[in-house]
């Protein structure tokens, strides 16, 4: 029996793609770490070409900052912004007594 997604409430059908999602991160992250593995700069499939490159990035470690700045500083550089978060959990029956 398959359900038709779009029929579903809002909730019941974030839970169901997100739910997806995390499974398929899973696997993809997987593949990644075999391809990594691989040492393979180029792969190439039937259907796509996967090129592994190696950059660096370079980051604030705002830990380190905050010891050599004043409060004021560091309110200074401090960037404020509104974030959504959705979050999914189960529902659970009520059971009547």
């Amino acid at each position: 029996m398959t359900i038709n997604i779009n029929t579903l409430s809002l909730a019941d059908r974030y839970a169901i793609i997100k739910g997806d999602i995390d499974a398929l991160t899973k696997q993809l992250d997987a593949v990644k770490v075999e391809i990594i593995a691989s040492g393979v700069e180029t792969l190439i499939g039937e259907q796509a070409i996967v090129v592994v490159s190696l950059s660096e990035r370079a980051t604030l470690d705002t830990k380190a900052a905050k010891e050599f700045l004043t409060a004021e500083q560091v309110t200074a550089c401090t960037k404020t912004s509104l974030v959504t978060t959705l979050r999914v959990k189960p529902r659970v029956a009520t059971v009547l007594a």
